[in-house]
């Protein structure tokens, strides 16, 4: 049993029309999907993605009114979005001065080119050369060209103040392999560990920073809520058995229509997600037109009106 890399990342917006704004039209990501939080039916759950919805590719966003977050510890601290090359990279430095955006300049990180920059509400992201690894689906009306758009996600970085709980579920639950480590930027003495899933690579990293002595992250707009890794569609019941079979409470099997979920916290508190590939983001709408229309699934279907109603249009 393997997870084959990290499916999606969930984060938190206060303002659904400027992240609507910057993820469409600076970033260039595909919405492939405007729905409601299923636990929430007052927010928007909107999924960013590439031209195909890849799994892997999407970071999602619940609207909430709430304020920004506090930045802490036992917490996601930075999202990868990974781009194909040092010229990518250049037309994005160029690219993100244009629009406004802080951002800092092309490094050196664990041995990949990075650009670190922040969303409008301060959402900690990192354009990542992967160096062309696996496929890429590129959105044919993406405001940026193909060769230089967002691939998909990774690697995904975490801070907890104790490395041992958090490895051990990694490593002896979750199948991962201590790969490396590297000084946490930034942080004098702070050490990152980075943990692979199936082939490896940025797609499939979790890089986990151990920052004692850092208070805990208080949850907002800005953070992160949550992070997904890939099962295989056919290891779902297995993966389900194991996290009983092992003790480890969770949620149980959650199907949200699009992909079947498992969710549970690790030893630090962060949230994790299992999430199958499929059915994908297709079965509900064309390919061609995903995201133009509010998407429910059937058991919130007889609640349209009532929920249209109680959204604010993008």
């Amino acid at each position: 049993m393997q997870l084959t890399g990290i499916h999606h990342l969930t984060a938190v917006t206060a303002d659904a029309a400027g992240n609507h704004a910057f993820y469409t039209d600076v970033l260039g990501l595909r919405l492939v999907k405007k729905t409601v939080n299923q636990d929430d039916v007052s927010a928007y759950h909107l999924f960013y993605a590439d031209g195909l919805a890849s799994p892997g590719s999407d970071i999602t966003f619940f609207d909430w009114p709430v304020g920004r977050e506090q930045r802490g510890t036992r917490a996601v601290t930075r999202t990868g979005l990974r781009v194909a090359g040092e010229a990518a990279l250049a037309f994005w430095d160029k690219r993100l001065a244009e629009h406004g955006v802080a951002h800092g300049a092309i490094a050196r990180r664990d041995g990949r080119l990075v650009i670190d920059l922040g969303d409008p509400e301060g959402q900690r992201l990192s354009l990542v050369d992967d160096g062309g690894m696996g496929a890429a689906h590129p959105w044919e009306r993406s405001p940026v060209a193909p060769e230089h758009q967002v691939r998909g996600l990774g690697p995904i970085t975490i801070s907890v103040p104790d490395l041992a709980p958090t490895a051990a579920v990694l490593v002896q639950l979750m199948n991962m392999r201590e790969a490396r480590a590297y000084q946490t930027p930034g942080r004098p003495g702070s050490t990152t560990h980075v943990f692979e899933m199936g082939d490896g690579g940025p797609a499939a990293e979790l890089h986990v920073a151990v920052e004692p002595g850092v208070a805990p992250a208080r949850p907002g707009a800005g953070g992160v809520h949550h992070v997904a890794f890939r099962v295989p569609d056919a290891q779902y019941d297995a993966w389900a058995e194991r996290l009983r079979g092992l003790g480890v409470p969770s949620s149980g099997p959650v199907d949200r229509y699009y992909f079947r979920s498992l969710y549970f916290r690790e030893p630090n508190g962060i949230l994790f997600e299992l999430a199958t590939d499929g059915p994908g983001f297709a079965v509900d709408e064309p390919l061609d037109t995903l995201g133009e229309r509010l998407a429910l699934p059937p058991f919130l279907e007889p609640r349209r009106a009532e929920i249209e109603r109680g959204l604010k249009p993008l």
